[in-house]
Formats: C-alpha cells, structure tokens, sequence
C-alpha cells in the first residue's frame, strides 16, 4: 500500500498515518472501524461537523444558490466533501488543500451528477430504460463511471429510482418509468455498474440512490409538491427500487424534497432510520438534496438551528449546501437538543465512505491527467452509446411500412430538433460537450451519403411564445428564430415541395424536463402542430420523429400521422443512432416504461392498477354507473411494455410446467416466440401475474418477469421464466411481506395489453 505523503505535513499526527498504512484498504470491518476511532478520537468538534458539510462549487451550480471561499474552509477542516467541479487539475488542487493544509489532512469526497453519462452521454433514464436490457444499463453506468472517475470524480449522484405515473412531472425524464419491478432491476443494474466489485479500483464510483423517497408522486404533478399515500402502497409501489438499491450496496442514499406523511423526508426518522437502515439493513450514509433543510423552514417545521437538528436526529448525515450541520449543531449540542453520539454517528458514516472509496490510502486516487485522455469520449465509449441508444426508440405507429426509409430521392428533414446538437444529450447532462456532437441533420446526410438527398427547414420554433422557449432552452440550449411564424413555415413548404417523404423532429426542447420544469399540457406545442398539419397536407410520407422526456399525449398525432417513432433524448450519440434507426441499419426495439395518456385528464394512468368495485366491461364505449369517463376510453393511447418492430413477432404454445405449485416450489412458464417478418430484430417477451384473491385488493396484474431477446428473420425460440412464491409475494395491510394461497394468473405477451393467460394455484 502506498504512504501517501501525509507524513511530513503541519499538524498531522504520524499515528494517524501509520493507521492509514495498517488498515489494509479496507479489507475488513475491523480495520476500518479502528481506523476511523482512531481518526474521531483526533477530530474537534468543528472539524466533525466539517465533515457533515457539502457546499457545492461555483464551477457547476446546480440550485438558487453558490457556496463561496471553499478553498478557504476546506483549510480550516469545515468541509467534508464538494459537488459539481468539472476538470481533474481543479479536483487535484481542491484535495491538495485538504490533505496538505487542513490540520488532519482527512481527504475530500468530489460528487457530481453524473446522470446518465460524463461527455459520453447515453440516453435519458427513461429512455435507457425503454431497452428493457440491463445489461446494457449496467453498461451506461460503468462508462461513465470510467469517464468521470478520469476527471477526478468518485462520487455520482446516481441513479434516481423514483416511481412516476404523472408524466407532468418532469423529472419522469430521470427515472425508469411506472413499474416497481422493472424499476428495481434498473437500480440494481446501475449500482452494479458504478460500484463495480468493490469500490477498490480507480474507476469504480460510488453511488447514490435517490430521492428517497416518493419523489416521483408530487401532487399535480408539480416538482417539489406535497406527496402523501398509505404505507402498504409505499412498500408495494414505490420502495422495491431504492430497496434494491440499498441490496445492491449503494454507498450512499439521497433524501428526497417531499413530505411523507407531513413529514419532509430529510427530517423523517421512520423512513430514514427505521425503514432503510432498520428493516433494510443498510449502512451507506445520508446527503441530503440541494439546500433540503433550509427548505424545511418553508414546510413549516422551525428555523434553521431547528430543522437541523431534526435532520440530524432522523438519520441525515450530510447537510448539501444549506450550512444547517456546519452553522448550528454546535450550539444545538450545547443547549440538549441534539447529543454527541448522533454527531459521531453521522461523521463515522462519511468517515466510512471515504475509507471505503480508498481515498485515505491515497487521496488522489481519482486523479491521474493521463487517465482522461484515454477514457473520455473514446470510441469505444462513443459505439457503447450509439449501439445502445438505438434499444431505446419506440416505433409507436408504422402504417404501409413507411418505416424505414430507403436512402434514395430526396429526404426533407424538417422541424425545431432537427439542426441542434445540443439538445440531444437531453437534460441532467451537466458533463456535456455539445461542440463534439452531431445534429440530426448531420448525422442524416452522413447515414445516406451519395445515395440520397437530404434536405432541412426548422418550420416552426418551439414555441410561439419566445419566453416560454427560453425556460425549455436553458443552460445552453437555446435555438430561437428570429423569423415569424409564417416565414418559417413558407421555407418548410418549399423544402418539403420537392421531397419524397418528410421527416418531422418535433416535441419538446432538453430542457422542457427534468428538475423544476413541470408541465399543466402535454400535447405538441399549437406551433409545432400547425407546422405537421402542414406538412401532412402535401400527401407526401410523414414520419413524426418525437423527442421528449416524458411520455405526451399524441392522440390527435395518432390519428392522423402514418408513422410515429420517440426517440426520446439519446444522449451524445443520438443524431447517428436515430439515423441507424430510420434507415434500417437496426430495427426498433424499445418499449414503453411509462404509459402514453390519451389525455391529460386521464393522468394518472398506469397498467397496475387496482380494479374499482364497478369495474368497465368495455373500456371501447361509455358505461353508466361503471368507473370510467364520458368522453374517452379508460386504457392508454399506447400501454405499458408496448412498442413496435420492423418485423413481427408471433407468440405460441404457452404452457405452465404445472398448475399447481406449493410454498417451496416453482413453475417454469414457456413460450414460443418467432420472428415472422423479414427483418432480423430484438424482441422483449414479458411476463405478468395477477393475484385473483387476496387479503387486500390486488392490482389486475405485475410484471414479473422479462427478457429480451434477439431472433433472425424465420427464427424461433422457447423462452423460459421461473415462478416463484418470492414473486407472488406482496405487502399485507400490517405491512408483512407474505405470500398468500390462492388462485394466480400467469400472462406472457409482447406488452401489458397483449397476453396469453393461463391460471395456477398455490396451495
């Protein structure tokens, strides 16, 4: 193990370095915990309550507010760790100063949001996990865990697994969609990827699963709003992925904005202590989010000496940028309000974290220039993205086969998304380098070469309204027109006149999501509509490309357009791997994770839900007396798991190993699927269970299973799940996780609408 040179500086005592060398890098409790007493029994008060202490950099600011004269407390031992810095010789003199001046010279922890790529960005969350493949998942996170981690970073705040059924809410953009089930294999895909093995390499970041918890719920669909459900629908709808997080090994948990249960969540102790670290065992430490327990003054719950102390006491260990830990605990430790052992217990947990990162056995371990120059944005990083985004589009609509086009005559591409590079990373890409990246419009007459003839027009802006456009176009983002609406629209007639068929890129901007960009419509915006209406006009082929972070209502595109593919925001290489995509190169194999609403006024709308006493008996017409609505069916314009291919698939010969099954045993469910279009393409074969029986209402089914696959044109293959009691578990009305006897029914099929159903039983 190496000496770092921690021997020769002021104030640093040789015992704690020694201690350092001795303790194996943490291969065992023991010697971490040793340790780490050793290191507290040297720390003053001050210097622990540094360690609580999280102020972000002025390099990337991600909030209303900026920490300042880091540099400065940092020497004076008041900081335990810093966020959002982009560049590693800023990181390395950051850290100089921590290990060279501070007085124990205890290293800091650099985060980042490294959301879904550093330069190399992959595809939005809810795009990547339209693919439904965790290995490639998995694969996103480790790419950019190697990219950031070559810049210094070895800390993400990463991934967020919040359960979200109101695409209002824009930060359905960063999760995984409506599913418990398929949410928990995302967490678990991606602390994997971070994290690797053990966190004992230099590539290998830690990760934090947030927001815990029930973030993605807020009333309205408006970000940061009030959240409030029943506990049993907590276990059984909305905890599975941070669950699997915490299983999973994730180093750290970040809290959530919201209330629960009147309570905001960073001042929570039955969801931070009892449940996460009590019936969860896990034993990562707590940050809180960007300023949360200054913001708990606004819920209501006291001023800041106050609301830090409650966060203390329920289980928060790091204070993001509010300065609550670091300006307060002193004095609420001296006046009885919080105890020594609650401060320890927080310190020891950040403590823990850096030992286990190996940033005491070398404190720049992230931090090696040569490193960057190898790992971010290479080419092999770059084919991973492109390869991947292309699993992520959903072929919503392919009337006559208009999809995929051939590379002949003349292509007009036309639309506001179609000529700017730098809203196809999509948001949260704070890393991002929008000059290295292809527009559409490039990333076209590249796929099509001398073969075709490609030819653009922007048509409309986003918006009609100019402000409006500003808020979806923020952070660099922005793509005005100066022209009139009429001007624009005349050039696209012209350019569409001479074309073969049309390609639309409509929708909305990177920034119409994410954090704070809630929306009250859905729909495409009045201008970008008047512009594929159009279009649509000159009877030529209309391909409508849709770029969003959320699911939109498309129902009078539906109607109306012949071929319709979201594409959601695919990251750094999302110009070539739409290209890919449209061209047939590959064929289209996402499948929805959220529900697509005919309606806003149907939001929320979910494929597991309960059924009501009066259920509809037919959800094609209105029904009085029956749970639905006057105006439009219940179901979803586009369900769950849906999403179309070039070719076809067919399903057949669904059987059950038995239709019987006993607490300890198992059923293995088989299904035929073929390939019987012309086209060589991936296929995501799903499995649901419906519980038809239970102690409390049961939703009308789960997934439980899925898989994807790939089949040549002609090929078919069996494809196996195994059910177990494990799977047909559910939390009770006490909140027991039990498996209940019973009448099931086991639902294979290429969505959640589509499905073969077949009953068992356990006894």
């Amino acid at each position: 193990m190496k000496l770092f040179k921690i021997l020769g500086m002021a104030g640093v005592s040789l015992s704690l370095a020694l201690a350092a060398t001795s303790c194996g890098g943490g291969s065992g409790d023991s010697d971490m915990d040793a340790f780490v007493d050793e290191l507290m029994s040297k720390m003053t008060l001050e210097e622990k309550l540094g360690q609580l202490n999280l102020p972000a950099s002025d390099d990337i600011v991600t909030g209303q507010a900026k920490s300042s004269n880091i540099g400065t407390m940092v020497a004076e031992g008041k900081v335990g760790g810093v966020f959002n810095i982009k560049g590693v010789e800023k990181i390395r003199d950051l850290q100089r100063v921590a290990v060279e001046e501070s007085r124990l010279g205890i290293p800091l922890i650099f985060g980042m949001d490294v959301v879904h790529g550093y330069e190399t960005v992959f595809p939005i969350p809810l795009g990547l996990s339209c693919s439904w493949d965790m290995e490639a998942v998995e694969k996103s996170a480790r790419v950019a865990a190697r990219e950031a981690s070559s810049a210094g970073i070895c800390w993400t705040f990463s991934p967020m697994v919040d359960i979200c059924r109101d695409p209002r809410w824009g930060r359905a953009s960063e999760g995984s969609g409506e599913d418990p089930f398929l949410g928990a294999a995302v967490a678990r895909a991606m602390v994997k990827g971070y994290q690797g093995d053990n966190l004992k390499n230099n590539d290998e970041i830690m990760a934090c699963v947030k927001h815990f918890a029930l973030y993605g719920a807020p009333e309205g669909g408006r970000d940061y709003n009030t959240v409030d459900m029943s506990r049993q629908r907590m276990f059984n709808e909305y905890f599975a992925p941070y669950k699997a997080g915490a299983e999973a090994g994730a180093g750290s948990f970040m809290t959530s904005f919201n209330t629960i249960d009147g309570v905001p969540a960073t001042a929570n102790k039955w969801l931070l202590t009892d449940v996460l670290r009590g019936m969860w065992n896990w034993d990562g430490f707590i940050v809180t989010d960007y300023t949360a327990i200054s913001e708990m003054i606004d819920h209501g719950l006291g001023d800041l000496q106050q609301v830090s102390a409650l966060a203390l006491k329920a289980g928060t260990d790091m204070d993001m940028v509010a300065n609550g830990f670091n300006g307060t605990l002193a004095q609420s430790l001296e006046e009885g309000k919080v105890d020594l052992g609650q401060i320890d217990a927080a310190v020891r947990r950040i403590l823990e974290a850096k030992y286990k990162l190996g940033l005491f056995e070398d404190p720049y371990k992230y931090i090696d220039p040569s490193r960057g120059e190898k790992e971010i944005y290479s080419q092999a990083n770059l084919e991973e993205a492109r390869r991947i985004a292309t699993e992520t589009f959903v072929l919503l609509k392919n009337d006559n086969n208009v999809l995929p086009l051939q590379k002949k005559g003349r292509i007009a591409l036309i639309g506001p998304l179609a000529n700017t590079a730098s809203n196809m990373p999509g948001t949260w890409s704070v890393a991002a380098n929008f000059e290295r990246y292809k527009t559409l419009f490039d990333a076209f007459k590249e796929a099509v070469g001398k073969d075709a003839e490609v030819v653009y027009a922007k048509g409309s802006n986003l918006e009609e309204d100019a402000e409006l456009e500003s808020y979806a176009t923020m952070f660099g983002r922005e793509m005005r027109d100066p022209r009139s609406e009429k001007e624009l629209l005349a050039e696209a007639m012209r350019v569409a006149a001479g074309a073969d068929v049309i390609v639309a890129a409509l929708g909305e901007a990177s920034e119409y999501s994410g954090e704070s960009s809630s929306r009250s419509s859905l729909t495409l915006p009045e201008t970008q509509r008047r512009l594929l209406e159009a279009l649509l006009s000159t009877g030529k082929p209309v391909v409508m490309l849709n770029f969003s972070g959320r699911p939109t209502v498309m129902t009078w595109e539906s109607e109306r357009v012949p071929a319709i593919m979201n594409v959601w925001f695919g990251g750094s290489e999302a110009g070539d791997a739409i290209a890919d995509v449209v061209f047939g190169k590959v064929s289209p194999s996402g499948k929805l994770t959220m529900s697509m609403p005919r309606s806003v006024g149907q939001i929320p709308v979910y494929y597991n839900h309960l059924n009501t006493g009066r259920p509809k008996a037919d959800d094609s017409k209105f029904e009085k007396f029956r749970s639905g609505y006057i105006d439009l069916p219940n179901s979803p314009l586009y369900p769950f798991g849906y999403g179309l291919s070039y070719t076809t698939f067919d399903y057949s010969d669904f059987v059950l190993s038995s239709d019987e099954m006993t607490e300890n045993g198992t059923i293995t469910a088989t299904v035929t699927v073929t390939n019987s279009g012309k086209y060589d393409a991936d296929e995501i074969v799903q499995l649901y269970i419906r519980d038809m029986v239970g102690s409390t209402a049961r939703p009308v089914k789960e997934l439980k299973g899925f898989q994807r696959i790939s089949l040549r044109a002609g090929e078919s293959r069996k494809v196996e799940f195994e059910i177990t009691p494990e799977l047909l578990k559910f939390y009770n009305y006490d909140l027991e996780f039990v498996c209940e006897p019973g009448e099931f029914l086991a639902m294979v099929g290429p969505d959640s609408e589509r499905l073969t159903v077949l009953p068992f039983t356990l006894k």
